[in-house]
């Protein structure tokens, strides 16, 4: 993992991510970042937490790019987000669901790289 510099708006959305039980989007953040840094200060510190594998993206139904800590061992460099998420319909919040592998079969000849589940419905508050 490549040494960057910590900034203390780095180590602050960082924090907020960590301390956060669903996954947070950009705007999410800018509303709790308290005005610590701007938006596009914001994208780039995602950017760079994204890079360094200290958070990984989640694409929602509705196409809202969300954030979630990574809860993976950094010893491992061929690591994958292999696994699924949960968005509710009617909150909007979505979580890691860490303990659910997604599982699926493919023709020969394809290479998976990333693989992104995301299942969609209520969730427990809401049902």
């Amino acid at each position: 993992m490549k040494n960057t510099r910590n900034t203390i708006a780095k180590s602050a959305i960082l924090e907020l991510i960590k301390n956060s039980e669903v996954a947070l989007s950009h705007a999410e953040i800018q509303k709790l970042n308290q005005e610590l840094c701007d938006r596009v200060t914001i994208y780039r510190i995602l950017d760079r937490l994204v890079s360094e594998d200290v958070i990984h993206k989640i694409a929602t139904p509705d196409g809202t790019i969300k954030y979630a800590v990574c809860h993976h061992n950094h010893d491992n460099h061929q690591h994958t987000h292999n696994h699924v998420h949960f968005s509710c319909e009617k909150c909007h919040l979505v979580t890691c669901l860490d303990s659910v592998e997604p599982t699926f079969k493919l023709p020969e000849n394809y290479l998976v790289k990333e693989v992104n589940f995301t299942l969609s419905g209520l969730c427990p508050d809401c049902i």
